[in-house]
């Protein structure tokens, strides 16, 4: 299989090939797959249903072993597309505490970190209003 990573790759239900597409994509791809869900307030808030992950936002974790705990996120790792957050740590045999790496999938944002303009810019321009399921039932 070659090891290069093609634009024209729409998708496939081969978990191999997902795993592919994910690894070899590219920087600018990586980046806009490290985005997590927003709860429901700052959904309503800013009228979109995910947002791109970045160090500073606080989140909860919903899904795994750690499920529950909440905390800032401390380290964004685009190399192995994880995050670590500051409340969410694991032992070593030794007994040493150390970070846990999550998938930004397994994540709900609770606070996002405003403090660039340009982010706080472009997440306030998409104002437009989300369809939840309760909205469309009603609508029919």
């Amino acid at each position: 299989m070659k090891r290069e990573w093609s634009t024209s790759w729409v998708s496939s239900t081969q978990p191999r090939k997902q795993r592919k597409y994910r690894a070899n994509a590219p920087n600018h791809k990586r980046r806009n797959m490290m985005s997590a869900h927003l709860s429901r307030v700052l959904r309503k808030e800013f009228g979109r249903r995910a947002v791109k992950i970045r160090k500073g936002d606080e989140v909860k974790v919903v899904r795994g072993e750690k499920k529950g705990s909440q905390g800032k996120i401390i380290r964004v790792d685009f190399s192995r597309m994880k995050i670590y957050v500051e409340n969410v740590k694991g032992k070593k045999v030794s007994g040493q505490e150390v970070e846990i790496a999550i998938d930004p999938s397994n994540v709900v944002i609770t606070r996002l970190d405003m403090d660039d303009k340009a982010r706080a810019k472009s997440i306030k321009k998409s104002k437009k209003p989300v369809q939840t399921a309760e909205k469309i039932k009603k609508n029919e």
